[in-house]
């Protein structure tokens, strides 16, 4: 197989997430599925195997739910992924598709959560701020408000008898950290948990019994993400400490007896079961990479999705056979992960490398940066980064400051200096590559998505001589104009980030924006933008552009009708193909055969 060939077929093998089945009905499933070409909603009676596509969306479907009781599947419906819409329902085994309630207004979607009584928990975000409502979804009774904030809040979940429901929100000015509040149908609080500034709540889920009020939830009292158990009515907590690097997760097994423990530990994550009875963790056994979704069955055993950098991802037990996969040819595979660490200026950096596997070294290389910023590249399977090697290009990957998976401190470094920290980490990752032979010098591109992408216009305006090409797909390239137009979530967390809104900061906030460094722009540039994204509006980086325009600097920009991203597997090859015959141009690689015009 061409390299052309391998590399699309990665992007085209079937692939599915993990089945997420109903705690009351563990029989009834649901999972997303790329194998009609876009990522939708299918189902799975794991009584008779039958499988089924829920939905059929031209741009595809990115959320949904099944209800406890296994009746119900839900799904958010937006138009063209500007995340603005209502949720939908249909019936488990097929028949009509309904709004979940007619009276629910579109919105941004805060949160979904559903009880085995048939109430749910709804939150939503517009203009006018963040709402949780209460409903009985199918029913006449209208939707009634049970909370309401300017500041940002999100449906943590709902207690299966429907009583108690968890919001995680920022009253205090801090999404970034927010607070977890219990309350009743009514709106009623039952208990508050908030440790103060910088020490954050993450609500997980409540116990998954009829009878239990106990919600799981991850605090960071000592600096990182750890499980803690509580009761709200009596507030009663217990905190899971373990003797292990990393960051911790946890979810509960169907008896509430345990937990499963999920830890990430330089990019890569292993399974424990921790029994809340006596204390005892025993490991999961699974395979060395990385385990996207875990979820243990009432049988005992836990299910869960896993890839790693050279192989695609799978659906396994633990007791060692394959749970689900798609039919179809399987993605070809990749190379393995270099681990490096490198000293920066803010402490030690961990970073990823891949090598083409064959052609000397330096390698052009392409330092593809993550989105988020809170979030990580790992040892995950992903199509792109094996595209660039199959196109004889090292790929480095840094996990800068701001990146999870190292602690609270790291993660929560860059308040104060935005977008320029992360870029010094860069820099030391580079000078790295640079002095070990690995990159070559003269031919170092920048690239990434979202925030990714946003660092990428910030690197080649303020790093100017380092890089020979940017790739910046959906960034932001200006933050203040980005603030006027984006969803109420990110406009929270723009504040908790800069220390304010534009109006109260405007010089950090243009001390971080790339349009502020377009005089020092020597780096030819692509910029993928997508037209209904809410998240990196299209009117702002059209602003960037057309003074990219009068300084007749040179550009080229990729449009296409979706969001913050696609759920089209061909929209997302057109993409590839663009960025690669843009890195090739301007690194001068050959273009391959099947490109050439």
């Amino acid at each position: 197989m061409k390299a052309e060939e391998r590399w699309q077929a990665r992007f085209r093998a079937a692939r599915m997430t993990l089945p997420v089945w109903a705690r009351l009905a563990p029989a009834r499933a649901v999972y997303r599925c790329n194998i009609s070409g876009i990522w939708e909603i299918h189902a799975w009676d794991r009584s008779n195997g039958a499988t089924r596509q829920v939905t059929s969306r031209p741009r595809g479907t990115s959320h949904a739910a099944i209800d406890p009781t296994g009746q119900w599947i839900y799904w958010f419906s937006d138009t063209y992924g500007d995340e603005f819409g209502i949720w939908m329902r249909q019936p488990f085994n097929g028949g009509p598709e309904t709004p979940a309630h007619p009276d629910l207004a579109p919105g941004h979607p805060t949160g979904l959560a559903l009880s085995a009584t048939g109430t749910a928990a709804v939150g939503r975000s517009s203009r006018h701020g963040f709402q949780v409502l209460h409903t009985r979804l199918g029913g006449d009774e209208k939707p009634t408000v049970i909370y309401e904030s300017r500041e940002f809040v999100q449906v943590a979940g709902m207690s299966l008898d429907g009583t108690l429901i968890a919001v995680s929100h920022s009253e205090h000015g801090d999404s970034r950290h927010p607070a977890l509040r219990v309350i009743r149908s009514n709106g009623q609080v039952v208990g508050d948990l908030n440790d103060g500034p910088g020490k954050g709540f993450t609500g997980v889920r409540f116990a998954p019994t009829m009878t239990d009020r106990r919600i799981l939830a991850l605090h960071e009292r000592r600096g990182r993400r750890e499980p803690l158990v509580w009761d709200p009515v009596t507030g009663e907590q217990r905190e899971i400490w373990l003797r292990v690097p990393g960051e911790i997760t946890a979810d509960w097994y169907h008896d509430g007896r345990a937990l499963l423990i999920g830890h990430n530990n330089r990019a890569r994550t292993e399974l424990f079961r921790y029994d809340l009875g006596g204390g005892g963790l025993t490991p999961i056994k699974t395979l060395h990479g990385v385990i996207h979704d875990a979820m243990p069955r009432p049988d005992g055993t836990v299910e869960y999705s896993w890839s790693s950098a050279a192989h695609p991802p799978v659906v396994r037990s633990s007791d060692g056979h394959v749970v689900m996969n798609q039919s179809g040819p399987s993605a070809p595979p990749s190379v393995p992960l270099e681990d490096v660490f490198v000293e920066g200026p803010g402490g030690r950096i961990h970073a990823l490398v891949s090598r083409p596997e064959s052609g000397p070294a330096p390698y052009p290389t392409v330092f593809l940066l993550h989105g988020g910023p809170a979030a990580q590249d790992d040892d995950s399977f992903l199509p792109n980064v094996a595209a660039w090697v199959d196109a004889g290009f090292a790929v480095i990957r840094v996990n800068y400051r701001g990146s999870t998976g190292y602690g609270s401190a790291w993660r929560d470094a860059l308040r104060g200096d935005v977008g320029h920290i992360e870029l010094a980490d860069v820099a030391a990752v580079r000078d790295w590559a640079v002095n070990q032979g690995v990159a070559d010098p003269e031919r170092l591109v920048l690239a990434g998505a979202s925030w990714g992408g946003y660092l990428t216009l910030l690197g080649i305006g303020t790093q100017p001589k380092t890089w020979v090409a940017g790739i910046a797909a959906v960034p932001i390239a200006d933050h203040a104009a980005a603030y006027g137009d984006e969803t109420e979530g990110l406009r929270a967390y723009h504040r908790a980030l800069f220390g304010g809104s534009p109006q109260e900061v405007p010089d950090l906030y243009a001390a971080s924006s790339p349009i502020s460094y377009l005089d020092s722009l020597q780096a030819p540039l692509l910029v993928l933008a997508g037209e209904n994204d809410p998240r990196s509006p299209i009117s702002q980086i059209e602003k960037y552009l057309e003074k990219l325009t009068e300084r007749r600097h040179e550009f080229e920009v990729y449009r296409y009708n979706a969001g913050h991203g696609t759920l089209v597997v061909e929209e997302r090859i057109r993409q590839m193909s663009a960025q690669l015959d843009f890195a090739r141009k301007h690194v001068g690689l050959a273009q391959p055969a099947s490109s050439r015009p």
